[in-house]
Order: C-alpha cells, then structure tokens, then sequence
C-alpha cells in the first residue's frame, strides 16, 4: 500500500542512532487506521479501544491521531477538512506534511472496516518497539556499576514499564462473573470472614479484615507513643502466631534491638532486665519456654541504615521468591533515603515522591506494607493532644496514597494523673474500605507490647 504523501512529510521521525536495526513498525497499517477513523465515527470508537496515539511510530500520525480523538470528544466531525482545520489552527499542519496530508490518508483508505484489525497491528509493533527499548536500557543498567540488587530491580521495572500498557483491562459487564462471586459468598458464609494478615488485635481485625494485599497501612505517632510497638505486634502475630513470613526494615533500631523487643513481648520479660543483664530465675524460665517460637518464626530483620525504597523492594522481591512474604514493616519512612540529589532541595517532594513508591511496592509485590511515620508538633499545640491525620509529617501524599492510618496517642503520655493510664488509642484516622473508628488496647510498654483490654 503507498501514498502519495510528500517524502519530508515524515521528516520528524524519530531518528534511532541508539539502534542496530530499525525499529518494529508498520507504516501502512498506521496510515489505515488514520484513514479509517476520518472516514467513519464508528472506526474511531473501535480504534481507540486498542491503541493510544504514543503507539504510532511517526510523530506526524500521533499529531493526527490527537487532532481526531479531540474532534470526535467535542462532538465534532473528525473528517480531512475538520481535521486539515484544526492542525492549522495548532501549527502543526507543516509538520505533518501539509495542507494534503489528511486528504491523502483517506484516499489511500479503501474501507473503514478493517481500521480495528490494523490497530491491532500498529498495537503490536508498539510493543514490540517497546521490549527493544527496555532491553537496550537494561543492558545499559547491566554496564553501569550499580548494585546487583538495584540494578536487577531497575532492570525489572523497565520490562514492566515496556509490557504494562498491554495487560489486558479489568473490564466485564456487571453480572458477567456473578457466577464466580455468589461462589465467594458461598466460601465466606461457610468459613467465615476473609482475613487478611491478622494484626493480634481482635477489634482492629474486625475492622479491617485484617492487612490485605496491595495496602500501604501507615502508623503514625509523636516520638514514645509506642508506634514500633505496634509494628512489632503486627510481625509477632503474623509469624510467631500464625507461621506466616514478615520482613523488618528497621532504619532505627539495630537488628539485636529488635530481637529483644520480640523477646520482651513473647517471654514477657522486662525489656530493662533483657538489656540490663538482670533476669530472675523466672524470667529465665519464661524465656527458655518462649524461645522456640522465637527461633522458628519466619521473620527477617533487616537492620541496614540508610536504605531506599528501591533497595528494600529489591530485597522484599528476593525474599518472596525464595520463601514468600506477606507483610512488610519499614521503621520508620523519615529515615528512608531518597536515592536522589533532588530531594535534598525539597523535603515535601522526596517524602511526597517515597510515599508514593511505597505504595506501588506494595501493589508490585501484592503484599501489605506498613509504614512507620512520625506526626508533627500539631498534637502536643493542642489542648486533648489526640493526633489526626492531617498531623502526618512533612507531606500530605501520605495521606492520600495510604489505605488505612492508625494513629497511636496515649493520654497517660501527656498527663500522669490521667484517668486513662495504661490505655492507649489507636484512632483509624482514614480507612479506605470502610468507617474511621478508634480502637483502644492496653499498654504494656515493659513487656515491649500493646494487648486486647480483655487480655489484660
């Protein structure tokens, strides 16, 4: 198929000096599809189902695939006149190839029919395009010195940055699956409810179902409130309780302070006996009887400072391969690096830009990720001293890109004759799948460890 388009018409093409061989395309189907749309309506409803104008190879037929979407969302006819029209008005006729180039796309188009199946192969050759850019990239990675570790996750991430366009859309009529979920329902009234990773806590897993794939969970307190407590409770009840693999990326605590916290919370030891070397008889006792638990556990502590979120996905995606995992602790997100210059210059930005690549760890590995926050001075300005989400420090995306906040205040923290001593709120601030709500448990900050009120 041929036209009679002006040779400079494609001058604009994208030159690829970076590349062996010419890259993967087809100019005579994306010609069609061009033609087919300006000659009927229903074409353009079939076309922009399966290709977007970044899969055209030339910029020229991108331009145009534009100006045509753009008329036919306003209402309007999107033939070579209206089309020829608006390119002039934009600028952008020269560059196309001229006051001809509309008309010549149509008169090279027989039919309108088959503009769906030529999509398809432009489509295709996008892909294709696609895969040989990731693969040149990733063997730049591969030549760059980094990390083993960072580079194979980069690595990763440009294969499924190059395929993730295609991946088929989560579409379906309303009652097509209901066969499937009547049979869900069946499975939950008979079992009960679907759990996530318990918590340990009983009305906070009423709540939330538990800790689900995909949810990034924040934790968030002023410095003492117990926030680390609470994430270790969380890993104790996934692990210890119900034999299911956690990692810890403590950017605090060290690797041998963690242990003991877990010990303290297990044995119910004091943490200041365990760190001071003065554990009684019985203590020993309860620490020998808890200490298979411990040592059985498929928990990791990663204790290296100054990690990135790349660094921690690379190591949670090696982790997951090689035993499974389905929670992830970070303690705590201030004390994340950003990898990059930029966010020295702006705070907000670097928290805002971590916030988010947490959350989308989280999808990537389907596991649930909690994130340890500080709260600004915004509780301690006011006269209750509860905190709120709108305390969370230095950036308002983690609001938004979390799932769930839990917010830990203890009133005792702020005034000793509290009537409230010993109890601690853990106020659910935001809940993406259902009520806010606050759930109260008992401190026992010496055993390192927070329980239900009707265990203690």
């Amino acid at each position: 198929m041929t036209t009679d388009i002006a040779p400079d018409m494609w001058d604009d093409a994208p030159a690829a000096p970076a590349y062996d061989r010419q890259l993967p395309q087809d100019m005579d189907a994306e010609q069609s599809v061009l033609g087919g749309m300006m000659l009927s309506k229903d074409a353009i409803m079939d076309v922009v189902e399966i290709v977007t104008g970044a899969d055209f190879y030339k910029p020229a037929h991108e331009t145009i695939f534009d100006a045509i979407t753009t008329l036919n969302a306003k209402g309007e006819p999107a033939d070579p006149v209206t089309v020829t029209n608006l390119l002039r008005e934009r600028g952008d006729l020269q560059r196309v190839g001229g006051i001809n180039a509309a008309y010549n796309l149509v008169q090279a188009t027989p039919t309108a029919a088959n503009a769906s199946y030529y999509a398809e192969i432009v489509r295709e050759k996008a892909v294709l395009r696609s895969l040989v850019k990731a693969g040149t990239k990733i063997a730049a990675l591969g030549y760059s010195g980094g990390g083993a570790n960072e580079t194979a996750d980069a690595a990763m991430a440009e294969l499924n940055a190059a395929v993730q366009i295609r991946d088929s859309a989560d579409s379906a009529l309303l009652g097509e699956d209901a066969e499937d979920m009547v049979t869900e329902l069946e499975e939950l009234q008979k079992n009960g409810r679907a759990y996530g990773v318990p918590t340990g806590f009983a009305d906070l897993d009423d709540l939330t179902h538990g800790l689900h794939p995909g949810q990034m969970v924040i934790v968030a307190g002023r410095p003492a409130m117990g926030k680390s407590t609470l994430g270790v409770d969380f890993l104790r009840a996934c692990t210890i309780k119900h034999n299911r693999p956690a990692v810890m990326f403590s950017l605090e605590m060290s690797r041998r302070d963690v242990q003991h916290r877990i010990m303290s919370a297990e044995a119910r030891v004091g943490l200041h006996h365990i760190r001071g070397g003065s554990m009684s008889d019985s203590d020993w006792a309860r620490y020998a009887e808890a200490l298979p638990r411990f040592t059985s556990a498929p928990l990791t502590i990663d204790a290296t400072p100054g990690q990135t979120v790349m660094q921690i996905k690379a190591r949670s995606r090696k982790l997951k391969q090689r035993h499974g995992l389905d929670l992830i602790v970070i303690d705590y997100l201030q004390l994340l690096e950003s990898g990059t210059s930029r966010g020295r210059d702006n705070r907000q930005q670097e928290v805002s830009d971590m916030s988010r690549n947490v959350k989308l760890m989280a999808l990537e590995l389907e596991v649930p990720v909690v994130v340890l926050c500080q709260l600004n001075r915004g509780p301690e300005q006011r006269q209750d001293k509860r905190p709120m989400v709108s305390d969370l420090r230095e950036s308002g995306s983690l609001e938004q890109d979390a799932d769930i906040v839990i917010l830990v205040h203890r009133d005792d923290a702020y005034n000793r004759e509290s009537e409230r001593a010993g109890e601690v709120d853990l106020i659910v601030g935001k809940h993406r799948n259902g009520s806010p709500s606050t759930i109260t448990v008992a401190n026992q900050l010496h055993y390192s460890r927070f329980v239900d009120m009707a265990h203690t």
